[in-house]
């Protein structure tokens, strides 16, 4: 089969750095899904591995973590899917990735594409959508309906993948004032586009951005990007007993001892957790990219896709993580067929 990897570590403008690969398809394990894969799309996780993980001993390595396709065969013990379905997902950081023609993935993390997206709409949105609605509503414990009526949202970082999902899933599902932090016009006006109640400027200091809006305090943030950056600014904009998630990396340690005085908890987020330990409710998965995709069939939330890269190789996957490693990207990339 056709597919795109990687033999070393080398940076996004060296022709070396993703090649075009034929390797043996794989085979679907017990619980597992052959996937033909139609389209998909690519994630600052995909970079951060390319440049971070040597391939053992030199061998092929596949990335990609976001797929929609067809199934084309299950496993014995499968009960969730049939062959023919249309699926997407983003699959387990700890199996290959999605970037090649046919991929084996467990049923426990697979939800139906949604009917009313083709299959390049549709790749654009698992890996934010599991990553965003598992930060709302499992790390901040923000309550699905009106109840939250009132209190603040803070998303730092909101025209990217997780938070082009996340602001609509917090403006079309709860009660919460939702403020999203953008600092171009291109992606301010996005971030409006998705919902956003207002939009305010990361490159300035984000208390007195806030204070211009008349919101001297929020009860939640989602720092999705340069959290140790902004980290002074978000244990002030925090109101006390606030919640405070991240997703990112921080170059520097954050110290915990600043959230003690306000009693500020912190919730990390990894999408990747419930398969990486089997956790027993991993099937949890399945169930939210499910409702994710009548949320999207019912015209309540809409794809997250911002650029067409054209067919899946290695030419256009380099172009893709250049774009990502630049921090410019609004929305998500997606590549589509071999």
């Amino acid at each position: 089969m056709k597919a795109v990897a990687y033999h070393q570590s080398l940076p996004i403008d060296n022709p070396q750095a993703l090649q075009d690969v034929q390797l043996d398809a794989p085979t679907a394990g017990p619980r597992d899904l052959l996937v033909e894969v139609r389209a998909i799309s690519v994630n600052p996780v995909d970079t951060k591995i390319r440049r971070n993980v040597a391939p053992d001993g030199g061998q092929a390595k596949v990335l990609g973590w976001d797929a929609a396709g067809v199934v084309k065969a299950v496993g014995s013990d499968v009960t969730l899917f049939k062959v023919g379905d249309e699926v997407s997902y983003a699959g387990a950081i700890n199996r290959a990735g999605a970037n090649s023609e046919l991929h084996v993935v467990d049923e426990r993390i697979v939800g139906r594409k949604p009917r009313s997206l083709p299959f390049a709409e549709a790749a654009a949105m698992p890996l934010t959508a599991i990553t965003a609605w598992e930060l709302l509503f499992d790390r901040l414990q923000v309550a699905n309906g009106t109840a939250d009526q009132g209190q603040s949202l803070l998303v730092v970082g909101a025209a990217g993948g997780v938070g082009s999902i996340l602001v609509q899933l917090a403006r079309q599902l709860t009660g919460l004032t939702v403020i999203g932090t953008a600092s171009r016009p291109e992606t301010k006006a996005w971030v409006r586009e998705l919902g956003a109640h207002h939009v305010i400027d990361h490159s300035l200091p984000l208390s007195e951005e806030l204070a211009r809006l008349g919101v001297p305090q929020v009860t939640y943030v989602a720092s999705l990007t340069q959290t140790d950056q902004h980290y002074d600014q978000l244990v002030e904009a925090l109101a006390p007993q606030g919640r405070l998630a991240l997703i990112d990396d921080p170059l520097q340690p954050l110290d915990v001892m600043k959230l003690k005085r306000k009693s500020i908890s912190l919730h990390w987020e990894l999408m990747f957790t419930r398969s990486l330990f089997e956790t027993p409710d991993m099937l949890e998965q399945h169930r939210l990219l499910n409702r994710v995709a009548d949320l999207v069939d019912a015209g309540t939330l809409k794809t997250t896709l911002g650029e067409h890269f054209g067919t899946i190789n290695a030419d256009n996957l380099r172009r893709a993580h250049a774009l990502l490693e630049s921090g410019t990207a609004k929305g998500k990339i997606v590549l589509e067929g071999f």
